[in-house]
């Protein structure tokens, strides 16, 4: 065999890699060189790509899934629907979040809802629907009421500069805000987010996307370590705990009973933050 056949050959093996790592590292909603870390970070370290690793250049056997949970069997178009039902007919989300958008978005993030037992999958999903209830109005609002007037830009971070014009409050299921979280949930998921933050209010899979890049990152360990329900209201709004709005914590707690209710588990102690 020529020289020339194995270097074409080469470069064969090295795209075929490539192409293989960017599509399991997608899959996670890390960038394509990242590895998945087992708590659902993105790097490239030995605490992201060794033990635990989920996806991306792995130096260990990706971890799979603990349980063989449905989360499409789980979020039956019955659960999903009696939530964005109860939006007003006028709402910009009721036309825009969608369960099949929620399913795409989902599947880039294979450690959601599959944690543990079946018991603490539903939980989870109860957790993240409850937050996501309270932050939308059942899916009414994809982007923060009146949040175009709110100053959400941390000019201290230099890592994710603000963009003159550009404006970065809540957006999506979950209202990511701030240049510190547009920046790199744009750099994990594919979209450019210091530049396009409107993205997360056009495009339905990315806006899904987005919560989950925040859930994997700040709360799903919280609610699979079984702290209980009240931690993740901390992680998602720590302005409303210890007293300071009551009746918000409140109505996220109701919707976490109803729909741990609807799912057929016990919603566990330690309720509220």
């Amino acid at each position: 065999m020529s020289p020339n056949h194995l270097k074409l050959i080469s470069v064969i093996g090295i795209l075929v890699s490539f192409l293989t790592q960017s599509i399991v590292a997608q899959n996670c909603g890390c960038a394509a060189s990242l590895c998945c870390s087992q708590y659902g970070y993105c790097g490239t370290t030995a605490a992201y790509c060794g033990k635990g690793c989920q996806s991306g250049p792995c130096t260990t056997t990706p971890a799979s899934p603990t349980n063989g949970a449905s989360v499409d069997g789980i979020v039956t178009p019955a659960f999903f629907n009696g939530i964005i039902n109860q939006a007003g007919s006028g709402c910009a989300g009721k036309s825009f979040y969608t369960r099949s958008a929620f399913l795409e978005a989902a599947r880039s993030y294979p450690s959601f809802g599959k944690t543990g037992s079946l018991d603490d999958s539903k939980r989870e999903i109860a957790a993240f629907f409850a937050h996501v209830t309270h932050e939308t109005g059942f899916f009414c609002y994809k982007e923060e009421i009146r949040g175009a007037t709110r100053d959400y830009c941390d000019e201290g971070n230099r890592q994710y500069p603000c963009v003159p014009g550009k404006g970065y409050y809540g957006r999506g299921p979950i209202q990511i805000s701030w240049n510190y979280n547009y920046g790199p949930a744009g750099k994990s998921i594919g979209f450019d987010g210091l530049n396009a933050p409107e993205t997360v209010a056009n495009d339905p899979v990315i806006s899904f996307k987005t919560a989950f890049w925040f859930w994997m990152n700040n709360v799903h360990s919280v609610i699979t370590s079984n702290q209980g329900f009240g931690p993740t209201i901390r992680k998602i709004n720590s302005g409303e705990c210890n007293g300071r709005k009551p009746v918000a914590v409140q109505a996220r707690i109701k919707y976490f009973k109803d729909y741990c209710n609807q799912l057929g588990v016990a919603p566990g102690d330690n309720l509220s933050c």
